[in-house]
């Protein structure tokens, strides 16, 4: 790391520790500010985002069934964050995988589903348990076991050094280094303060700076990213801004994540806060507008089938709240899902087919098994990205 870089700001400043065996300079940030001076163009996308978010939760509170909210926007939400890291799964790869009741072989997959299940423990222990070290460290533990990095001790704090940079670089060269393992309780301690104390910031600012200090603090030897984000849709809850994580701002930071990363430096290396909480404001009024969209689409579809179906005596109303849940289907997954035979699994997907919910992939994977995909649902749960990609692939 070249210390003439950065300048010593308010937010931190680079040092050595003279006690330390580590002999390089690192990056110390400061307490988090507990109010700030912006500028005016940073207010107005503030407000741009507290308005969005103010329509979202409005939307989210009018739909009864919450699994039609948090099943898609969870799911894409792990698949964009998981792909910042580098992990090269689609969305149906994901889907096929879930579906499939089968042992799951892609390491991409699994980091993805680990997500998924780290998702739901941390809204689990948010029902009792404030923004802590307790709630980050056990989330940490779901998303880090069974995969790569489950050999960089899951749910605990790191107690060495590590550096940021290109792949193979060493700390000389590298273009960040966090805070050593020695400074980490002091600054987890204010860091679990400023999250739970009476706010003196709007939630967008706080959620901006939360954000911003966990990714500089690097906790843990690996998953910071991927816990950091995921800390920004509990914070959000924990504010009441949201009552359920329904905003996939990671679409946002996957899509410009080199401005992501770059704003995060700029705030270390030179103070640059404006530019950084502008940048996150403009990706939760972004996110939060396509979930708003999405909610709705998937809304209105919902209504139109349940319409179709009115009346019929079958499985047809349990298939369409599958769909909902995952529009990848194969007649396996419709035996296990609704607990019905094989042959009416079949029956019921050429209903579907028939009315226009389902279209056929093809026979695919092991043993040629017919895959279905629900492809109006599809389209209000992919991403851009993920509808570009075929399906069942991963895109290199």
């Amino acid at each position: 790391m070249r210390p003439e870089n950065f300048t010593s700001t308010a937010f931190g400043e680079v040092t050595r520790n003279p006690l330390s065996s580590w002999t390089y300079p690192y990056y110390l940030p400061a307490d988090l500010p507990r109010s700030l001076e912006l500028r005016r163009s940073t207010i107005a996308a503030l407000s741009r985002a507290d308005i969005a978010l103010g329509r979202l939760d409005g939307l989210g509170q009018l739909v009864t069934d919450p699994d039609l909210l948090l099943g898609p926007s969870m799911l894409q939400e792990a698949v964009s964050s998981s792909r910042i890291e580098g992990t090269q799964a689609s969305l149906s790869e994901v889907l096929a995988a879930e579906g499939s009741g089968e042992h799951i072989e892609s390491e991409d997959v699994q980091e993805v589903l680990n997500y998924l299940r780290a998702s739901r423990e941390g809204l689990g222990l948010l029902q009792t348990l404030p923004l802590t070290q307790r709630l980050f460290r056990s989330v940490h533990s779901t998303l880090m076991t069974g995969v790569r990095g489950d050999e960089k001790r899951p749910g605990e704090l790191r107690s060495s050094p590590v550096w940021i940079g290109s792949a193979g670089a060493g700390p000389e060269s590298a273009v960040f280094i966090p805070p050593i393992q020695d400074h980490i309780g002091a600054l987890l301690t204010d860091w679990e303060r400023f999250a739970n104390e009476p706010p003196t910031t709007t939630p967008v600012v706080r959620s901006a700076l939360l954000h911003y200090q966990f990714e500089t603090i690097h906790p843990f030897l690996d998953g910071n990213g991927r816990v950091g984000r995921l800390l920004i849709g509990f914070g959000l809850i924990h504010d009441r801004v949201l009552q359920a994580p329904i905003l996939h701002i990671s679409g946002y930071f996957e899509r410009n994540r080199d401005e992501y990363y770059t704003r995060l430096q700029s705030v270390r290396e030179r103070g640059e806060i404006d530019e950084w909480v502008t940048f996150f404001a403009d990706a939760v009024s972004t996110q939060a507008d396509q979930s708003a969209h999405r909610i709705r689409t998937l809304v209105n579809v919902r209504e139109q089938y349940r319409k179709q179906a009115y009346g019929d005596r079958s499985a047809l109303p349990g298939l369409i709240d599958l769909l909902f849940t995952n529009p990848l289907v194969t007649v396996g997954a419709v035996t296990r899902a609704l607990d019905v035979s094989q042959p009416t699994a079949s029956s019921l997907l050429r209903k579907a087919s028939d009315r226009g919910w389902l279209e056929s992939l093809g026979r695919r994977g092991r043993g040629g098994r017919e895959e279905w995909i629900a492809r109006e649902i599809w389209n209000a749960v992919a991403s851009p990205i993920d509808r570009g990609l075929p399906l069942g692939r991963s895109h290199s």
